[in-house]
């Protein structure tokens, strides 16, 4: 009777341990789910010393720490959710590695980088890291520009996004003023930041803050401020709330927008919401071009290409806005690009963590061409960026003196603002760029997400884009190479061109117009080449052996005949007129009996095929023996042909 009851009541013991375990795992992901990452995270924790551990709690615990920005803590569950084996999302590889950067093991990083763009190989993140994996050198080419050092405004809460006013610097602070009470955001549990002003004293040292007054300042956050050279309009960040009224989302979440306020009699008056703001998305950290009519600013709208990319829009004379504008993949990735700032000689810095760089949010900076192009972004290096969050960069470009802010060990607070000193400026190296719009051939529309590939003349892939929603494409080349520039979407044909760019070229335009694809373009005595847009030979110098990347292309020609079993072709290959015209003729027949072995060696019937040479007997031009003809000249005449005989 004894034991059964001791029995009874350890089953009583465990049952309620779990449901109490139950109620607080609840609780905590109630918790995660509105944003209250503080107490989540106590929560979480709670939970685990008691011995309850899963993969979504670990996961859950460095997603809170990792917004935070405390990676140390971040790094340590995810750490605990690899050693689970619990195979995660591609994501977290990319935070995890982030995290390791925080800790200084780049190695352990690098190898979770390239975890992730073997799985995730078409997100932008995974194509810079491959494309430099020697990153961290280039990042100490550009190291040692500038001396930092701590400024006197900084409190033991979050400072940060410091911004010119005249002869003063205003900022945004989480500090708690005597006599005041403050309500705290629920993810970081400090207090709303408000704006701050400071005066820069004649030695460059900084007065001591005050705040700004209402109807700026409110009970929510306020940030990162940008004001109009003459003094009279700002543009700042603010939560979804104004004049008494708090907007949100469809998951009662209360997003960024920014705000515009008038100076008026010595009073900043008339706070109006921006028009292309909206309860649903966030919109924040205003910069202002040199001549105030393009403003820049952070948001992940419709039209991101990741998390938060950067936009810009105009500003027009009688005040109103034009329609917003991603500034496209030459700066935005799928991670976080924010914090713009445009200096005085056409730069745009800002920070991101989805390019390489130390660790969490580094600053970079590419050059505004006169074009309105974006030129090659480069990481601005040490001291300025570090391990941990390096973000708001700002500097003015005659005294070359700048602020920007930091969550860097060794600071007074959570965020931290820093002034700067430029002693070299970057070395921009102007790159010319490939660019165009890829449309429909029929119909004249913008083809979205067409896949652009830049082989080198051994076709050998350097680069890859996609089109935007727009049809265009970019990509920067190296100068006075020649390359070979194919475009892919499904259901169309495949188009290519070869470009040649020399030491001049600074902008080359290179649209292509895409062909449908339909069955009217397979019949008897086509060209299945044709039908695919298949325009360049994939045969090396005097050479009929089948290369890689010629093998892609004839697996779309095995594909089609896979799909209609009763077409028969005749493999034809034609030469340029640059030899012989017996060596040409005897080179043609071994590509065409090449062509045709690799085709039966994948499975198609020697009696679907027939071949033959025809040297330089065909040729489609006047490129003869002694005519002056460019390359893309003799390039049509060495060709490949698949002719229909039956269906």
């Amino acid at each position: 009777m004894k034991k059964a009851l001791l029995y009874s009541l350890l089953l009583l013991l465990l049952g309620s341990t779990g449901y109490s375990q139950k109620g607080k795992l609840e609780k905590a992901n109630k918790q995660y789910e509105r944003l209250a990452y503080k107490d989540a995270i106590k929560t979480y924790e709670r939970i685990v010393e008691k011995g309850y551990k899963s993969a979504d709690i670990v996961q859950k615990l460095g997603n809170a720490y990792y917004f935070n920005g405390e990676f140390d803590q971040a790094n340590k569950w995810y750490g605990e959710l690899f050693a689970l084996n619990a195979n995660p999302e591609p994501e977290y590889y990319y935070r995890y590695a982030q995290t390791l950067k925080s800790e200084g093991q780049y190695d352990k990083a690098n190898e979770m980088l390239t975890l992730f763009a073997q799985k995730n190989s078409t997100d932008s993140r995974a194509k810079l890291f491959n494309a430099d994996k020697d990153y961290l050198q280039d990042i100490k080419q550009n190291s040692g520009r500038y001396t930092i050092e701590t400024v006197g405004i900084n409190s033991r809460y979050s400072d940060y996004g410091a911004s010119f006013y005249g002869d003063k610097i205003v900022f945004a602070s989480s500090r708690d003023m005597p006599g005041t009470v403050r309500r705290r955001a629920k993810w970081t549990n400090q207090s709303f930041t408000n704006l701050y002003v400071s005066d820069t004293k004649a030695d460059g040292s900084l007065s001591k803050p005050k705040t700004f007054k209402k109807p700026v300042n409110s009970k929510f956050h306020e940030s990162t401020p940008v004001f109009t050279k003459d003094g009279k309009t700002m543009y700042f960040t603010r939560n979804n709330y104004n004049k008494g009224k708090k907007g949100k989302d469809g998951e009662e979440v209360t997003l960024l927008k920014i705000y515009k306020a008038e100076f008026i009699k010595g009073k900043w008056e008339n706070v109006t919401e921006l028009p292309f703001c909206s309860d649903n998305y966030s919109v924040a950290h205003p910069a202002l071009s040199p001549d105030g009519k393009t403003l820049y600013f952070a948001s992940n709208m419709a039209g991101s290409l990741g998390q938060s990319d950067i936009f810009k829009v105009g500003i027009n004379e009688d005040g109103t806005f034009g329609e917003p504008l991603n500034l496209g993949n030459t700066i935005n990735t799928e991670g976080k690009e924010t914090f713009p700032f445009i200096s005085e000689n056409n730069e745009l810095y800002f920070a991101s963590d989805g390019r390489q760089g130390l660790g969490g949010f580094d600053i970079f900076v590419s050059k505004i061409g006169k074009d309105g192009r974006y030129q090659t972004v480069y990481n601005v290096g040490a001291p300025v960026n570090g391990p941990m969050d390096d973000f708001a960069f700002i500097i003015d470009t005659n005294t070359k003196t700048g602020y920007f802010s930091s969550n860097r060990s060794g600071g007074e607070g959570y965020d931290d603002i820093y002034r700067l000193k430029e002693l070299t400026p970057i070395k921009f190296e102007t790159k010319p760029l490939i660019a165009g719009k890829v449309t429909g051939l029929e119909d004249g529309l913008p083809i979205e997400n067409a896949k652009v590939i830049v082989f080198d003349t051994n076709f050998k892939i350097i680069k890859e884009a996609f089109t935007d929603k727009d049809g265009h494409y970019e990509l920067e080349l190296d100068k006075g190479d020649t390359y070979y520039v194919r475009v892919e979407k499904e259901g169309f044909a495949m188009r290519e061109k070869m470009i040649t760019v020399d030491q001049k070229t600074q902008l080359t335009d290179l649209p292509f117009a895409l062909k449908k694809r339909s069955k009217e373009d397979i019949i008897v005595g086509s060209d299945l080449a044709k039908a695919f847009q298949i325009d360049v030979i994939y045969f090396d110098l005097n050479k009929s052996n089948i290369r890689p990347d010629a093998a892609e292309d004839l697996g779309k020609i095995i594909d089609l005949m896979r799909a209609y079993p009763k077409i028969k072709i005749d493999v034809r290959s034609h030469t340029d007129s640059r030899a012989s015209g017996i060596y040409n003729l005897k080179l043609s027949n071994r590509r065409a009996k090449a062509t045709m072995a690799y085709l039966i060696e994948k499975g198609i019937s020697p009696e679907r095929i027939t071949g033959k040479g025809y040297g330089e007997t065909r040729l489609l031009n006047n490129c003869t023996d002694g005519q002056p003809c460019t390359e893309a000249q003799h390039q049509e005449n060495r060709r490949s042909e698949f002719i229909i005989t039956a269906m």
